[in-house]
């Protein structure tokens, strides 16, 4: 089969840093398809830096769209009706031109096959009118298109100019009819950045196109932080964190701008479901705190999905797929199980996905009104 951009030989792909070598990938949101790797835009905080991809600027295949499919639906996370999926959100654009081929393949390939699962695609990119119509032709999965934007003016930061994901939303909100669903992206919010009153005032007028408006800040990680300091950046913050970082006076002026103008969320998973008119597969509806800004409807349908599992019931589950035979259940409350002996994230995803229900790792405790975010920013933690 035909594959769009260079398809990188055995030789190639064994040279690649391990974690790129991971064509599917279990990440909060979803099990990520990557098959496609490298992206010119050079955002300076992409998460490439993590996985060992910063350099690709050139978007490689390490297999074709058809293989890629095939390892994803029959991998052990996969769910057909369940799993939620995410295409391309790790290292390259999904409507970059010589990219967006494959894009469409893959939706194609998971549509004909009559799958319903959430499938997210995340763009900054230009979206055309046919692009539009061609996802509107999807049937099968409930696709949600989410559309970054940032607002951040300085290029040496964002190369890219945010506007060009602010048109690409107006435009597809103006196709009709339409299945997809659209949501408002906004991220990263860094203080000093792009937190101005100007910054909000020009976000509340472009939540107006979207169904659902999901805000975020920054992954501060340790390989970000040093490409920043080799780049001679100003640095966002002092310390880098395991987990997205909200300032708590960020998020007070967010709510504050955008509060009673969209549907807004804190959470990606939150909105996706939303916007389908669906439970949470994240489970947050466990963290009430959450919930604070959520809309009473949606509310009310976690509330109804809300169901905490035995501990039977869980490790059940968890024996069905890999990495997890030491496995232990620390406690379960109607918030969230805490588990631990799992030796990375990706079987806590599946079964927070699988369950609907909150799974955490002991390793890292979630404190209350943090949200799931690190604590740069916020008083002294507090237990949950």
């Amino acid at each position: 089969m035909r594959s769009f951009v260079p398809l990188l030989s055995a030789g190639q792909i064994e040279r690649l840093p391990s974690r790129a070598r991971e064509v599917v990938e279990y990440r909060k949101s979803g099990l990520s398809l990557n098959h496609v790797q490298g992206c010119p835009l050079d955002c300076a905080y992409c998460i490439r830096h993590t996985y060992g991809l910063w350099d690709q600027r050139q978007p490689r295949a390490l297999m074709t769209d058809a293989e890629a499919v095939a390892q994803l639906v029959g991998h052990p996370y996969f769910r057909p009706g369940a799993t939620p999926v995410q295409l391309f959100n790790r290292a390259t654009e999904p409507f970059l031109p010589a990219v967006r081929p494959h894009t469409f393949a893959v939706l194609e390939d998971l549509d004909a096959r009559g799958l319903t699962n959430h499938v997210l695609v995340i763009t900054r990119h230009q979206l055309r009118p046919e692009d539009c119509e061609r996802l509107g032709r999807l049937t099968s999965v409930k696709l949600t298109v989410l559309f970054t934007y940032s607002g951040i003016e300085d290029r040496r930061i964002e190369p890219h100019p945010s506007e060009v994901a602010a048109a690409s939303l107006r435009l597809a909100t103006a196709v009709r009819p339409r299945r997809y669903r659209r949501i408002f992206y906004w991220r990263p919010l860094v203080p000093g950045l792009n937190d101005t009153d100007e910054h909000l005032a020009r976000a509340a007028e472009l939540c107006q196109h979207a169904d659902a408006t999901v805000f975020t800040g920054l992954f501060y990680r340790d390989e970000i932080a040093a490409y920043y300091q080799a780049a001679g950046l100003p640095e966002p913050y002092a310390a880098t964190a395991r987990r997205k970082v909200v300032p708590e006076t960020l998020e007070r002026r967010v709510l504050e701008a955008l509060g009673g103008r969209t549907q807004l969320f804190r959470k990606t998973s939150c909105a996706v479901s939303f916007v389908h008119g669906l439970p949470d597969y994240n489970g947050h509806y466990g963290v009430r705190e959450l919930c604070d800004i959520c809309p009473v409807g949606q509310i009310r349908r976690c509330h109804d999905a809300h169901q905490v599992p035995t501990q039977e019931e869980l490790v059940a589950l968890a024996s069905t797929v890999p990495d997890t035979d030491d496995l232990e259940v620390v406690d379960i409350t109607d918030r969230a199980a805490v588990v631990a002996g799992l030796p990375h994230e990706q079987p806590r995803y599946f079964l927070q996905h699988a369950l609907g229900f909150q799974v955490h790792d002991v390793r890292h405790p979630h404190h209350a009104r943090r949200h799931g975010r690190a604590d740069i920013g916020w008083k002294e933690p507090v237990a949950s």
